[in-house]
């Protein structure tokens, strides 16, 4: 098989056997490793230390410019909390309010705040906080937002009432998970301090409190005794940038970390035998596929689906899910919408054949392939992209990968700023409109064009109060995605993750198909 998916390694995971095998016995044995910087802090009493596989940025302690991903949601559930939110058993658990009701005509939504809860500057979460957090709103689906909402009203300090300007199914969904707005932030501090002054010292409501951030190293968190759920468990959480799987691994392994996020390949293989450590995977909500933003434009190769699909069945998702993700990834044919979430169409599963691709590309006037420029992904997953420009070239498709480090890639992809093949990962919080209405239709902020009868149908399920109605028509929006490979589907991914010894409670896959550890005030540490 091609990309040496099955007799021989992929390049990345050659450059781990090449790194590890040598580097990682020497800094078991001598406690040390070149160019590796020591965390002399991990393993405090009452501290827990992660491993963090990208660069920490101040805009995402910032609830207000989420971005659609679900990245921020790692810090926002630690330091911020929202109205209502995702929690063990429940999709939707009311948080800060006690409460939530909607009417029977389905145009308003009627939230108590529940009492006593405080920010962490001792100020009490109030009505006018809900609704200046909504109003400062400027992230993903702000405009959607906006359009919908009619007014926010607050008859009394503790009541909050959203009117909607008509029916709107997803209307919580928006606000409480597919984006910010109901991660709510002290009116009063934010004014003072300004939005600059926010970003370096966050204040807000969530079970620990900012200490320092020191950008590119680390993040440092301590509890927040009066955190109206529960106290949590753990005194100090340090968050530490580890960008490179070696050494997170190598750090893991010497208890300078005790969690490590995202180690795949024959790193993740050498975790499962290291005894003491605890390989925990969990599919989550990430669909890993490329896109192709120059579709709409007639004189790209993109234009013709044919070249779509053959790029589609050029890839080896199979091969790259064993030597990558050990097998746990989910291979399935939905490009952007998670199996798991409401309105999941389930399409055939994809399939992988590089002679039809070349028959394809052949009857698309390209039998000696073609240039595709750059195959921009995020450099957190670049060995992805290696093994899949691997499968793109065995077809006569070639192209360079450009890796962008996070925070850069998802504002630069939001700004259309990308051509030829971009490595998307839909992660954010949500369902299949949520998901559909950021990815693939009008006015999106990841969508670089539309198709008219999709958005037609979008625009129908908004507004469509019969569930098995608006089923059918997200369902139907789905189809037509797989049947024009508008995306080319790789997996859902398996994210892959390592515990040390010290470690009681990790907090992995306690909220349903969430990649990181939750809810912070329920981790643990070991008792002696």
């Amino acid at each position: 098989m091609h990309a040496g998916f099955g007799r021989s390694p992929p390049r990345a995971a050659t450059a781990y056997r090449m790194v590890s095998r040598r580097d990682l016995i020497a800094a078991a044995g001598l406690g040390l490793m070149t160019g590796m910087p020591r965390f002399s802090e991990a393993g405090a009493p009452e501290q827990l230390t992660w491993g963090i596989h990208v660069s920490l940025a101040p805009t995402w302690f910032e609830p207000a410019e989420a971005s659609g991903i679900i990245t921020p949601f790692m810090v926002l559930y630690a330091l911020h909390d929202a109205m209502v939110k995702p929690m063990p058993g429940q999709g939707l658990a009311p948080s800060l309010a006690e409460t939530v009701t909607a009417s029977e005509d389905g145009r308003s939504y009627d939230l108590v705040l529940r009492a006593g809860a405080t920010f962490h500057n001792g100020d009490p979460v109030t009505a006018e906080d809900v609704k200046f957090s909504f109003t400062r709103y400027r992230g993903i689906a702000h405009d959607l937002l906006q359009a919908r909402v009619a007014d926010v009203e607050t008859p009394d300090p503790r009541h909050i009432r959203f009117l909607l300007k008509e029916p709107w199914p997803d209307f919580l969904i928006f606000y409480a998970t597919a984006t910010g707005a109901g991660w709510v932030v002290p009116k009063n501090y934010l004014q003072k301090v300004g939005d600059d002054g926010f970003k370096k010292a966050p204040v807000g409501a969530g079970p620990y409190k900012f200490v320092s951030f020191n950008p590119g190293v680390e993040l440092v968190l301590e509890a927040f005794d009066s955190y109206w759920r529960k106290k949590p468990a753990v005194k100090r959480l340090v968050f530490k940038v580890i960008p490179d799987e070696t050494t997170r691994l190598a750090a893991l392994k010497l208890g300078e970390v005790d969690i490590a996020y995202s180690i795949r390949g024959e790193l993740a293989e050498q975790l499962r035998q290291t005894p003491g450590l605890t390989l925990k995977p969990a599919v989550v909500q990430g669909t890993f596929c490329l896109y192709f933003p120059d579709q709409w434009d007639e004189k790209s190769p993109w234009h013709d689906p044919r070249v779509r699909k053959a790029a589609s069945l050029a890839i080896d998702r199979k091969g790259s899910n064993d030597a990558l993700t050990l097998g746990y990834s989910a291979v399935t044919g939905n490009s952007i919408v998670p199996k798991g979430y409401d309105f999941y169409w389930q399409p055939p599963e994809p399939v992988y054949d590089p002679e039809a691709a070349k028959k394809l590309l052949a009857e698309a006037g390209f039998a000696s392939g073609f240039d595709a420029g750059n195959y921009f992904c995020d450099s957190s997953y670049a060995n992805i992209g290696e093994a899949l420009v691997d499968n793109l070239l065995a077809v006569g498709i070639r192209s360079k990968l450009r890796p962008v480090e996070r925070a850069a890639f998802i504002k630069e992809y939001s700004e259309k700023k990308y051509k030829n093949i971009v490595q998307a990962g839909p992660g954010a919080f949500g369902n299949a409109a949520t998901r559909i209405e950021a990815h693939l239709v009008k006015g999106g902020v990841f969508s670089y064009g539309s198709y008219p009868d999709i958005d037609d149908l979008y625009q129908q399920q908004a507004r469509e109060v019969d569930r098995t109605k608006r089923e059918a028509l997200l369902f139907k929006i789905q189809q037509l995605m797989v049947e024009r490979t508008i995306y080319a589907p790789i997996w859902q991914l398996a994210f892959i993750n390592g515990i040390g010894p010290r470690v009681g409670e990790a907090g992995f896959a306690r909220i349903p198909l969430f990649p990181y550890t939750a809810p912070y005030e329920e981790i643990t540490l070991k008792t002696a």
